[in-house]
């Protein structure tokens, strides 16, 4: 017990002195710095100087009459190098020589845009663009309004007229409406044509069905269907400037075979498709 307290004992008194010993190093001034000596690189050995100097003098020759000369002709020589073909001629370009250009390579694209004669229509101007605007232009939304009422006016048509008949005698009453809208003789839309005189009265009109006062939709709903796709399929072709091509183009009348109008023998007959025959006026 008495060697184990002079043991703690001794253990202590040296943790004292750590202690006191770290602090002194931190708070004494360092006076290190002051016995710092410069450090010099050695001097270049004689062999070694000599080495750089004839390195140098290798590099960078010194500059005599001989060599200046040298100097001048090379830039010379470099100058009037001509190893490419190119001429080098300081000419302006004037416009004799931009004509000369321009003869050797001609536009014929150019030419012709030159030779066309626009003299006899007239100019685009502010005046004939505010009176397209205010008599032809048509917005979109109206266009496809139009289209949606033209293609709708030709379906009620098919239906009412031959939702019976087959896929060519359905055309052909297409075909006659828009033969009738391409002539100058009857209205110029689909609708026009197809409710023509619808007004006048109740059988005045030119198809029965648009003037018996009943409604113009149909009630079946697998012919109406057909009638729709059918007359979205001619009307394309009526936008493109083309006609279903079913019976010729010169047929504007057509009745069923079951009746004989004294008109029919007025007129030339030229298909008969089902239960319709049509006729052309000429």
């Amino acid at each position: 017990m008495p060697f184990a307290r002079v043991a703690r004992a001794l253990l202590h008194a040296m943790a004292i002195g750590a202690a006191a010993f770290v602090l002194f190093v931190t708070v004494a001034p360092s006076s290190a710095s002051d016995d710092l000596a410069v450090v010099v690189p050695a001097a270049f050995s004689p062999s070694v100087t000599a080495k750089r100097q004839q390195f140098y003098a290798a590099a960078k020759p010194a500059l005599t009459n001989e060599l200046l000369a040298a100097y001048v002709a090379r830039k010379q020589a470099l100058q009037s190098f001509d190893g490419f073909d190119v001429e080098t001629s300081n000419t302006k370009l004037t416009e004799a020589m931009l004509s000369s250009y321009i003869e050797k390579r001609r536009n014929q694209a150019l030419e012709a845009i030159e030779t066309v004669d626009v003299t006899a229509r007239p100019a685009l101007s502010a005046d004939i663009l505010s009176a397209y605007a205010e008599k032809k232009f048509v917005p979109t939304v109206k266009k496809v309004k139009l289209a949606e009422g033209e293609k709708l006016c030709l379906a009620q048509a098919i239906y009412h007229e031959a939702r019976g008949e087959s896929r060519d005698g359905q055309l052909a009453v297409a075909n006659v409406i828009i033969n009738r809208a391409m002539s100058k003789k009857y209205p110029s839309s689909i609708c026009g044509v197809v409710f023509q005189n619808a007004d006048k009265g109740r059988y005045k009109c030119q198809f029965t069905f648009a003037c018996d006062g009943r409604s113009d939709m149909g009630k079946e709903r697998g012919a109406w269907n057909r009638s729709v796709k059918m007359a979205e399929a001619a009307f394309y072709e009526y936008q493109q400037g083309q006609r279903p091509g079913v019976i010729p183009n010169s047929a504007l009348f057509y009745h069923t075979t079951s009746v004989a109008p004294k008109w029919s023998h007025t007129f030339r007959r030229v298909a008969a498709i089902g239960s319709h025959v049509f006729y052309s006026s000429n």
